[in-house]
């Protein structure tokens, strides 16, 4: 079954996810020293997904300073940002009679529903201040579509609209993504397999995500996540 038939049957099921099968911990790696191939992906680590935000990520502040002192090892960082349209089609809000966390069907798919959150040109959607990687090359912006969602930093949700990064990695010649960031069920879980499926080598690092968890949404991205190929590690593995 395609990854993206699975990560559709995933959303769907969200409410429904008691007979998913749990995962054993994550497998001690070698240690590794980033190459000049390598790049780390922070993905999404903005105002609204921090504690007082309007899409809080349970402990989503914790993993700024394990970021930063992960930046210090790799050549190359991209940052993501989620930005989106006032009255964006992901919003319960611009739904009547839907409330967050319930999905629906829009033309490309099951859609969770979220709550108004980083709009473009608000405090909400700029990067945590805490971050301090001064050298980072690129920041990329997805979700800017008003009628499409985009959790993955390299293809939207209707699985067609790019956002360039992709090409980027690519003209960059770097073969090697390292994921960090918020959150781990969502916006990284499908950066790094739709990475995997653009035939780069994929780590994601444990400690340096934190996820939202919605009724079972975690482990099912972990699940999706190890059927993909991509490696969950952590970052005391990195050198």
């Amino acid at each position: 079954m395609p990854a993206s038939m699975k990560r559709r049957q995933f959303l769907f099921g969200i409410g429904s996810a008691g007979g998913l099968a749990l995962l054993t911990p994550s497998v001690a790696f070698p240690a590794v020293k980033p190459s000049d191939k390598a790049v780390l992906l922070v993905v999404d680590v903005q105002n609204c997904f921090l504690p007082g935000g309007t899409l809080a990520v349970n402990g989503g502040n914790e993993i700024i300073p394990i970021i930063n002192a992960l930046a210090q090892k790799f050549k190359n960082v991209i940052f993501t940002q989620d930005w989106h349209t006032p009255g964006h089609a992901s919003f319960a809000s611009s739904h009547p009679g839907k409330t967050p966390f319930e999905t629906i069907e829009l033309p490309y798919g099951k859609q969770v529903l979220w709550p108004d959150h980083c709009i473009q040109g608000s405090e909400d959607a700029k990067l945590a201040a805490g971050l301090d990687i001064p050298h980072a090359q690129l920041i990329i912006r997805k979700g800017y579509h008003n009628d499409i969602d985009s959790y993955s930093t390299f293809i939207a949700a209707d699985r067609k609209t790019k956002t360039g990064l992709t090409g980027y990695v690519q003209e960059r010649g770097l073969s090697e993504v390292y994921v960090c960031g918020l959150a781990t069920d969502f916006c990284v879980s499908w950066s790094a397999i739709d990475a995997r499926r653009a035939g780069l080598h994929v780590s994601v690092i444990e400690d340096a995500c934190r996820g939202i968890d919605l009724n079972g949404s975690l482990e099912a991205a972990w699940h999706l996540m190890d059927e993909a190929g991509v490696k969950r590690i952590q970052s005391r593995d990195i050198t």
